[in-house]
Formats: structure tokens, C-alpha cells, sequence
């Protein structure tokens, strides 16, 4: 069955940096677009970042572009999120997902066709 096993968060200071990884098994990754959401306590869903399973272009959130880099390893079928400069607002539950093939770039903070997500990983970011 379709699985997505995520790690790599935990406690930083601001400025730091943290690699998410997301592990996928019973299916394989070539043929889905990778993503990233994230929510904090009390606020929406947000959606972080996106790429189509050709991975020629990226999508990122204003919030995160520019310190967010989303890749993968399709030989591990695993894919990242390496994020930078960390910022106390960048706490929350992050989280991993996949949807058939392409992203829905208009609609970056939508959950519409994803269809497999990880668990969750907490991400603090406190001095």
C-alpha cells in the first residue's frame, strides 16, 4: 500500500538550518509531483512547495522562497525539503504529500488531489 514516512525535524535556533526527508514505498515517486505543507497552531494549512514529476520547475510560497529548496532521489524514492535561515514563524507540523504527476501551481495552499500524505514532523524554531 502506498506509504510516505517523514523525519527530520526538530529543535533549532533561529538562523539554523533542517533537512526533512520523506521516504515513499509501494509506489514510486517518478510519477508524482512532490509537496510540502505545513500548519502552526491555530492558523490554516499552508502549502510550502510543489514540483511535477519531471521536475522541471519548482513552486514555493512567498513565505518560504528563497530559504525552502524542494528535491528528490528517485533512486531512493525519497524526496526533501531543505530549509534555511529558520525563523521563529516557521514553527509548525510539517508535512509531505504526492498527487498524480503535477502539481496545482495556481492553488499552492490546496490539499485537492493528494492523495498519500506523511505523518507529520514538528519543526521548532526558538532561541
Amino acid at each position: 500500500q502506498k506509504h510516505l514516512a517523514e523525519s527530520g525535524g526538530g529543535l533549532v535556533q533561529p538562523g539554523g538550518s533542517l533537512r526533512l526527508s520523506c521516504a515513499a514505498s509501494g509506489f514510486s515517486l517518478v510519477n508524482s509531483a512532490i509537496a510540502w505543507f505545513r500548519q502552526a497552531p491555530g492558523k490554516a494549512r499552508e502549502g510550502l512547495s510543489c514540483v511535477g514529476s519531471t521536475d522541471n520547475h519548482a513552486y514555493y510560497s512567498d513565505s518560504v522562497k528563497g530559504r525552502f529548496t524542494i528535491s528528490r532521489d528517485n533512486a531512493k524514492n525519497t524526496f526533501y525539503l531543505q530549509i534555511n535561515n529558520l525563523e521563529p514563524e516557521d514553527t509548525a507540523v510539517y508535512y509531505c504529500a504526492v498527487r498524480p504527476w503535477y502539481c496545482y501551481s495556481s492553488k499552492l495552499d490546496s490539499a485537492t488531489g493528494y492523495d498519500t500524505w506523511g505523518q507529520g514532523t514538528q519543526v521548532t524554531v526558538s532561541s
